[in-house]
């Protein structure tokens, strides 16, 4: 990948979990085999894994993330939804990843089933983008007050939920948070 490039993994399986945490890391870090890993140090002793879907395809939940950014060096935090993205200090975070409801189709056909699907979202080169895995490339969403615009709409969403993804240093001192007094 040359600079100025945005690295962006492709939905295959159900890997979602999988291309967000490479995506918002840009660059192929985790495979299925090191998420596979990953569920069986989370629950060593289950003969079905909880973390993971039962036929092997992916699927992974919100801990293999966790652990996964956490072998990194990095940190999820749960956003409580009940804030307003204006409070974010966007400088302190990395980047996001978001677990939003999507459509489930069969080829060209939508079924009216919904499902939960892992993206990312980050800065690179002074621009937001989505980069999520469904779609054919990056999007770019634009900045500060695009982003902000994007994550609310996102989250607007009953069952949305989002993932702030920082150092591990900003989870422990919480400066990712805007201090008190310029908070909105």
């Amino acid at each position: 990948m040359s600079e100025g490039e945005v690295f962006h993994e492709k939905q295959r399986l159900e890997l979602c979990a999988i291309h967000a945490l490479n995506n918002v890391l840009q660059e192929r870090v985790f495979t299925k085999e090191t998420a596979d890993d990953i569920c069986k140090r989370l629950a060593p002793q289950c003969v079905m894994n909880p973390h993971r879907s039962v036929l092997g395809t992916g699927n992974y939940d919100v801990n293999v993330i966790m652990a996964a950014l956490q072998s990194r060096g990095l940190a999820a935090v749960w956003w409580d939804k009940r804030r307003s993205v204006q409070n974010l200090c966007l400088d302190k975070i990395q980047g996001f990843i978001l677990n939003v409801p999507s459509r489930v189709s069969l080829g060209f056909v939508s079924l009216p089933l919904r499902r939960r699907h892992w993206l990312a979202v980050r800065e690179v080169n002074g621009q937001f983008y989505n980069l999520d895995s469904k779609l054919k490339g990056p999007a770019c969403i634009g900045g500060e007050t695009e982003l902000r615009s994007f994550l609310t709409e996102q989250l607007s969403q009953d069952i949305a939920e989002m993932l702030l993804v920082v150092q591990k240093e900003i989870d422990d001192d919480g400066t990712w948070l805007k201090p008190d007094k310029t908070r909105k």
